[in-house]
């Protein structure tokens, strides 16, 4: 399908689902919109566009479409945009990328499917690309993963860690992951888990050894806590007032 016929495609679409397929065209004498030279139809919906957000030129040659511009009067008036440098596909591919991979982290390849539903394909889509690297896909699906994973993680539940890993590996996948990456980072990421909690729990059992005679596990006996006094350098000391306490320094 030819620029052409995809462009008249889309105002029979957009007339259809406005009118209804057999309904009359508006004449002149009920739309004042239809008086009004096509040009400026067209300048000031392409400006209230992006005074919205950035725009590539197919997301304008749509909005174009959806109010029945003509096609050459659409072209005409993009092409002028594009000279005054108000519509740019190259700038806005760059900048398309920077924000959704900062604020999404998608990979490339899904980038790349958003930027052709935007009419970007090509030299410029691959240009906007190189900003991102294998380095930046691997650090952004890492930190994916982290934020999805459950506070602790029980390393024998077997049942859990498969759940867990298959509902991850998804949601790489639909970021635009590779399943090897995808695999290979939450297999990482859930080990580390893993090991923090076996970690954490054989810290909190040395902590709770004490010796055979209740006292902290440091060799002592207890012994020199003996009655009839405190105990200073392994000798007792007698309470003054004749009461026997542990020496307090």
């Amino acid at each position: 399908m030819t620029e052409s016929e995809r462009y008249g495609s889309r105002r029979r679409r957009a007339s259809d689902s406005h009118w209804g397929p057999a309904a009359p065209p508006a004449s002149a004498e009920s739309s004042g919109e239809a008086e009004a030279d096509p040009r400026e139809v067209a300048r000031a919906i392409v400006l209230r566009q992006l005074s919205a957000s950035a725009k590539s030129r197919r997301q304008l040659e749509d909005k174009l479409a959806d109010r029945n511009v003509p096609e050459d009067v659409a072209r005409e008036v993009l092409d002028r945009f594009e000279e005054v440098n108000l519509v740019d596909d190259r700038a806005y591919a760059g900048m398309f990328v920077r924000s959704r991979a900062e604020t999404r982290r998608l990979s490339r390849s899904a980038l790349r499917r958003e930027l052709a539903q935007r009419g970007i394909t090509g030299e410029i889509a691959d240009e906007a690309l190189e900003q991102r690297s294998d380095h930046d896909e691997l650090r952004d699906a890492h930190a994916l993963v982290r934020k999805k994973l459950p506070a602790s993680l029980d390393p024998s539940d077997r049942k859990e860690r498969d759940r867990l890993t298959r509902r991850l590996v998804s949601m790489l996948g639909r970021k635009g992951y590779p399943p090897g990456l995808a695999f290979a980072v939450v297999k990482e990421e859930l080990g580390a888990l893993e090991s923090s909690a076996e970690e954490f729990e054989s810290e909190e059992f040395a902590g709770d050894e004490f010796s055979a005679d209740g006292f902290p596990g440091d060799g002592s006996s207890g012994d020199e806590y003996a009655a009839g006094g405190s105990t200073v350098g392994g000798r007792d000391r007698p309470d003054p007032d004749g009461a026997h306490v542990w020496d307090t320094p």
